[in-house]
């Protein structure tokens, strides 16, 4: 029931007083389903939003008085955003954005400012490791220096953050770089990880023998060494550099998230370099590691980490290694013999993943992306091999 006026001497019926009463233990709603203004009307009752999309409650000025107070939820799946509806009127408030099943009370101050008390849908506490997809090895053609390694894809982990309930998160994995296959042609850049706050960028591609430098990326790819160039660079925070075949004829390994790709030794390709561990999924797998340089008439670096990331070629016209599935690490470069042989293609990065584990006493989440869930260890763990959404 709206608040009622009453003149000097008015005797209240007893529906009048039972009206009063009831709305102090049973407010009035009045359902919306699209972006509302509230009107002075609405004081005393409680403004429910019911829409599937977002909408907005906007606050007007010069409406309401000091003291005057009302509810406001959501009810439906779109966000609802409580908002001044001009600068004549503050909104203040620790969220003014509510999610499904949200809601708070809204008080005056004056006709000018008010404050939203929420009670929120309240948040989910959760640790997460977003990886971007790694990059793929360089080409070579017959005859010429050793391929660059691919990059790894970056590294983002966070602890104990605050997310929302009722909110649906979207979780972007990004996709690995696939190996050079034609002349000239560098190693495929990596895509970009998301969740939440954290963005892991996607590796650079290695150098083909008969290219530039290393593509720069989260982690940098290999130079190449036909005619013995620098690696890319790598992206403080999340990997670092691909190694350099400056004076040297073998490829150079691609950037990992914690250690640079090797430079190339003569003929011998350089290593990729090392990843990162992590147990978050309940045991310990490393990510992000640089796939090894093609070696010249000799043999190609290994993968980083211990084979993580793609293996690069040998001397015989050997295609890189590819990358260990969905880890986001680098392919390797391919190798080339000093003389006969033919072309050779670089080996594929890894697709990155998204891991998101929570406490198992909190609510099993609604996802799309068909994660892997597991609970143990007092953990619930979600595994994003594929892009989807994550709502708690």
């Amino acid at each position: 029931m709206a608040i009622q006026s009453f003149s000097s001497g008015q005797t209240l019926t007893a529906a009048q007083m039972n009206s009063l009463q009831a709305n102090d233990y049973n407010q009035t709603v009045s359902a919306k389903t699209t972006s509302y203004t509230l009107v002075a009307g609405d004081v005393g009752t409680h403004v429910q939003m019911t829409a599937a999309t977002a909408t907005t409650i906007s606050v007007p000025a010069a409406t309401f008085s000091a003291g005057d107070s009302l509810f406001l939820s959501s009810q439906g799946a779109g966000a609802v955003t409580i908002a001044a509806a001009s600068t004549a009127i503050t909104v203040n408030g620790s969220s003014l954005t509510l999610a499904q099943y949200g809601g708070g009370t809204l008080r005056f101050q004056s006709a000018s400012a008010a404050t939203f008390f929420s009670g929120g849908a309240g948040s989910v506490s959760v640790d997460y490791l977003v990886v971007g997809g790694g990059a793929g090895g360089g080409f070579i053609s017959a005859n010429s220096g050793g391929s660059g390694g691919g990059g790894a894809g970056g590294l983002i982990t966070g602890t104990a953050v605050s997310v929302p309930k009722g909110v649906s998160l979207t979780v972007t994995v990004g996709a690995k770089g696939n190996g050079a296959t034609t002349a000239g042609s560098d190693g495929g850049q990596g895509s970009d990880s998301l969740f939440y706050i954290a963005t892991a960028y996607g590796g650079g591609g290695g150098a083909s023998s008969t290219s530039g430098t290393g593509n720069s990326g989260a982690s940098g790819g290999g130079g190449q060494g036909n005619t013995g160039t620098a690696g890319g660079s790598g992206l403080v925070g999340q990997g670092q550099n691909g190694g350099s075949s400056v004076g040297q004829n073998g490829g150079s390994g691609g950037g990992g998230n914690t250690a640079a790709g090797s430079n190339a030794s003569g003929n011998t390709g350089g290593a990729g370099g090392n990843g990162t561990a992590s147990t978050i999924s309940g045991s310990s797998v490393t990510y992000a590691a640089g796939g090894g340089g093609g070696g010249y008439g000799t043999s190609g670096g290994a993968g980083g980490s211990s084979g993580v990331g793609g293996a690069g070629g040998s001397n015989s016209s050997q295609a890189g290694g590819n990358a260990t599935a969905s880890c986001g690490s680098g392919g390797g470069g391919a190798g080339s013999p000093t003389s006969g042989g033919s072309n050779a293609n670089g080996g594929n990065g890894s697709d990155g993943i998204v891991i998101i584990r929570t406490a198992d006493t909190v609510p099993t989440a609604t996802t799309t992306g068909a994660p892997t869930v597991t609970t143990a260890g007092g953990y619930t763990v979600y595994s994003f091999a594929a892009s989807g959404t994550i709502t708690f």
